[in-house]
């Protein structure tokens, strides 16, 4: 898919001054970024080599590039679909955390096993950088280790070696083989060598530093393996090409190597000893040394829009050394300074070499190793340290869990006291706003509704829903509360959203501001909007989710609770204008607009147990319940709507109260009377005892 969003980008956001991009390459979908026709790195997607799918269901695609020392040099979002990026967090402030990757080491990060950086986390898009992080590490490892970038190795699989292609191969261009990398380079100038040398420690060798501008080239040097026919057809010619098959023997392989600059690859020492001693193959434990018996000259390159080079040298690679073409190697430089009238002292260079893909004949293994198991694990081990980060978060809201299961318990027993259940509620919803809404993050939507329907009609998966924690605990909460106590659990004390609204209405009555109660039959009809608005996105994310997910902005949630009203002016008067007429009005938005509320209603019909107690009197003739219910979800005749209801339990206050409840204060009157009935008669014969008491002395006397 590279060559799909490949020109969505410039060369130069991937890497600075680069000028344009090369052929994509046959075996590997990444791209060679040029600049002045040389490759200075190789761009690739992230959604190529490692799962990018985000909280949306969908892919967030980013290219980004990688230099040869296996550095990240820059990375640009191209294409997502994620709905907190889409409307709610600028895209700008999304981009700005990819493109800060510009910099990273992998090779750091294949040390570290991936965890070698910190991550700029985005307040309410941690799903999101998550996992942009993990495919930006994880393909940007995959990359370097297939082409060799760092000393970076592809990862070892058990079965036969590769082999070169059969065949007699094509010709090519300079710029087709620097491109994919048949011909790699590694050029010094003045300025590193003579740094180089000072940070020896060396004084001799800081004290004779090279003579010349820091920016002068000291060497520029190329090699390329001209044993494969492509290769050495291209930069030999088909004479040339030929000389070096009759040269060559059984097994053995032939690599070029130009240079030019002021300093030689060659040297002078081959001339008296017979041996090259500035250059060496290196390949894993294994090094060849060139002598003047396996060394030829070569007059030019016969490739077109080759370069001119003082020195172009071919090396014969001997059959018994144990060169493999297939894998990677490096050809070492040794610099070279004098120190001393005969004592020189010396610092390496390594020009890596690995041969493209596309000249190796395919590998057919079985299929020991899946490559769809391998992404699964990697998904896996994402979400697992995303928990193993958000270990105390989990901790908090478990225990708020823990708490609020038990108040559903003992309703009776915590309402006993109004002041004391008052002071309680009020603390339990400052923590739902402020740690599990503020801070957390952790308000739940309808869109992650519509994700989950997505998801079970395009293949279900946990990976994405269990990479926020805390959402999926919620979640995994509200389906089990369902069940037991209606979507109340949720809405009266879980949702930020809902605690604020009541929270302020609360400041609202404390500074007397009227409240308004819309006329029951009114009130009533405008029930229905939720679940019309409700059943309305569903319908459209049935046919485009990502035009459901911008309906949904319906909800005030990521305005008011996830981007804290940083946002455009439009969403931030959406929201203040539902907080403002809910100071008037408790839980306007929650009554009559939330989606969400609607969506979880319908599935609580089917809970199991009906733990709000009432009285035969409630609604006929008392309507204290349905008066005072913060919400109207008590009809006049008494009966409670478990759509409507939030579970504040005030009801059960009011059921206990003694100075409101008729049926408890008619006990009380009965209780009181009966006492002093009871009392009375007590008196009444106490006083008839005395009198007998009394008769009896006087009769005695």
């Amino acid at each position: 898919m590279l060559a799909r969003f490949l020109s969505e980008v410039s060369a130069d956001q991937l890497v600075p001054q680069a000028d344009g991009f090369g052929a994509l390459r046959d075996d590997l979908p990444v791209a060679p970024v040029l600049k002045g026709g040389e490759t200075v790195a190789w761009a690739f997607l992230t959604s190529d080599f490692a799962g990018t799918t985000g909280y949306s269901g969908k892919p967030i695609h980013v290219i980004a590039a990688i230099d040869p020392d296996a550095v990240m040099t820059g990375a640009v979002l191209v294409k997502h679909s994620e709905p907190i990026v889409l409307i709610g967090i600028p895209e700008s402030k999304m981009r700005g955390v990819i493109e800060g990757y510009a910099g990273l080491d992998l090779k750091a990060e294949a040390a570290q096993s991936g965890t070698a950086h910190d991550l700029d986390i985005i307040s309410g898009a941690t799903v999101t950088v998550m996992v942009i992080d993990d495919s930006l590490v994880r393909g940007g490892l995959k990359v370097a280790r297939a082409l060799g970038l760092g000393g970076l190795a592809p990862v070892v699989q058990e079965g036969p070696a590769r082999t070169l292609k059969e065949g007699a191969g094509e010709t090519r261009d300079w710029q087709a083989l620097t491109g994919d990398g048949s011909v790699r380079g590694m050029t010094l100038d003045v300025g590193q060598i003579n740094s180089a040398f000072d940070d020896t420690g060396d004084a001799r060798a800081a004290a004779r530093p090279e003579s010349g501008a820091p920016e002068d080239t000291f060497i520029d040097m190329r090699a390329a393996l001209v044993s494969v026919p492509t290769i050495g057809r291209s930069l030999l010619g088909e004479a040339e090409y030929r000389n070096l098959q009759n040269w060559l023997g059984e097994g053995e392989h032939a690599i070029l190597v130009a240079g030019r600059g002021r300093y030689s690859f060659k040297g002078s020492g081959y001339v008296r000893g017979g041996i090259f001693d500035r250059i060496q193959l290196i390949q894993g434990d294994r090094s060849v040394r060139f002598f003047d018996r396996d060394h030829r000259r070569l007059g030019e390159i016969d490739a077109s829009g080759a370069p001119s080079f003082k020195e172009l040298d071919l090396f014969r690679i001997p059959a018994d050394s144990g060169f493999d073409p297939a894998e990677p190697w490096r050809l070492q430089l040794l610099v070279q300074r004098a120190v001393g009238a005969v004592e020189k002292t010396f610092i390496t260079y390594d020009l890596g070499y690995r041969l493209p893909e596309s000249y190796l004949a395919p590998l057919v293994l079985a299929p020991t190793a899946n490559a769809s198991e391998e992404e699964a694990a990697a998904k896996t081990a994402l979400w697992q340290r995303i928990w193993r980060d958000k270990t105390v978060e989990i901790g908090v809201l478990g225990a708020m869990l823990v708490v609020l299961t038990l108040a559903f318990f003992f309703q009776l027993q915590i309402t006993r006291h109004a002041r004391a259940y008052r002071w309680f509620r009020i603390g339990f919803l400052s923590m739902s706003l402020v740690f599990t809404g503020w801070y957390a993050n952790a308000q739940l939507s309808v869109v992650n509704l519509m994700a989950l329907a997505g998801s079970l009609r395009s293949g279900f998966t946990w990976d994405a829903f269990l990479m926020d924690p805390l959402v999926f605990i919620q979640w995994f909460a509200v389906a089990a509360a369902l069940l037991f106590w209606g979507r109340g659990a949720y809405c009266g004390w879980l949702c930020p959203f809902g605690a604020l609204q009541e929270l302020t209405n609360r400041v609202a009555r404390f500074f007397k501001v009227p409240q308004w109660e819309l006329p029951w039959g009114l009130h009533e009809r405008l029930w229905p909007l939720k679940y019309m608005i409700f059943l309305g996105l569903f319908g459209v994310s049935l046919a485009s989710i990502p035009m459901a997910e911008r309906l949904a902005e319906v909800e005030p949630f990521k305005t008011a609770i996830i981007l804290k009203f940083v946002r455009d002016w439009p969403f931030v008067v959406f929201a203040v204008v539902l907080l403002v007429i809910g100071l008037f009005v408790e839980r306007f938005y929650c009554r009559y607009l939330c989606p969400l509320g609607a969506a979880l209603a319908i599935p609580a019909r089917m809970r199991m147990f009906d733990w709000l107690r009432r009285y035969r009197e409630c609604g006929s003739p008392c309507q204290t319940c349905a008066n005072e219910c913060p919400v109207q979800a008590i009809h006049p005749t008494g009966e409670i709507n478990p759509n409507e209801c939030v579970n504040c339990l005030h009801c059960q206050v009011l059921y206990q109260s003694e100075d409101k409840c008729p049926v408890i204060i008619r006990q009380l009157k009965r209780r009181a009377r009966d006492h002093a009935s009871a009392e009375a008669n007590k008196g009444a014969m106490t006083r008839a005892l005395g009198s007998q008491e009394e008769a009896k002395e006087t009769s005695n006397v």
